[in-house]
């Protein structure tokens, strides 16, 4: 599976999703750090790839798009990096499964 993280997480949740055996980048790493949500959105759409965000505009978005990405909306306040990655990587496979049955929003808490 691919996923695109947005800015407000670290990279490194990249390197834990590639080490669970999945394609993954970091708006960072593509050259979209000042992109606008929309661009962020359509370059999901053209790659396959599901979005893994803090941003609320996201799940907003699906609600007014006939087309439209995996949104994985973080619903966690903040918190260090490593804190992150002990809660977030336990979750992957279910999230793999989430979008294996269809979902189109999975919201984290």
């Amino acid at each position: 599976m691919r996923f695109l993280v947005d800015a407000q997480l670290p990279p490194a949740l990249v390197r834990a999703l590639s080490d669970s055996g999945h394609i993954a980048e970091h708006v960072f790493e593509i050259g979209m750090t000042e992109a606008t949500d929309q661009d962020i959105w359509r370059y999901a759409l053209d790659h396959d790839a599901v979005i893994i965000t803090k941003d609320e505009d996201f799940p907003n978005m699906l609600a007014l798009s006939r087309e439209s990405p995996v949104v994985v909306w973080v619903r966690v306040g903040n918190t260090r990096r490593r804190a992150l990655l002990a809660w977030f990587e336990p979750l992957i496979g279910t999230i793999v499964e989430m979008v294996d049955a269809g979902n189109r929003l999975i919201e984290l808490r």
